[in-house]
């Protein structure tokens, strides 16, 4: 199993709109609206390396409003 958070960078006023998207995504097991340099964090997990690009990728940058995504890999 592989752990991550993931920093999310949106589009202005696209914030609810886009974290009420990420909640629904199957490997997203929180999600936060945030204040900094980043809007939303999200911990995620999936089964290995590939399957967390392919979420990242293909599920949380493909939502219309995500405009940048960090991911940070959980090593503990």
């Amino acid at each position: 199993m592989v752990r991550a958070f993931v920093l999310v960078n949106v589009e202005a006023s696209k914030h609810m709109e886009v974290l009420e998207h990420v909640k629904k995504i199957d490997g997203v097991n929180e999600s936060h609206l945030v204040t900094g340099l980043h809007d939303l964090i999200l911990y995620v997990s999936a089964d290995d390396l590939k399957s967390l690009g392919s979420l990242i990728v293909n599920k949380i940058q493909a939502i219309n409003g995500v405009s940048r995504t960090v991911t940070c890999i959980a090593v503990d």
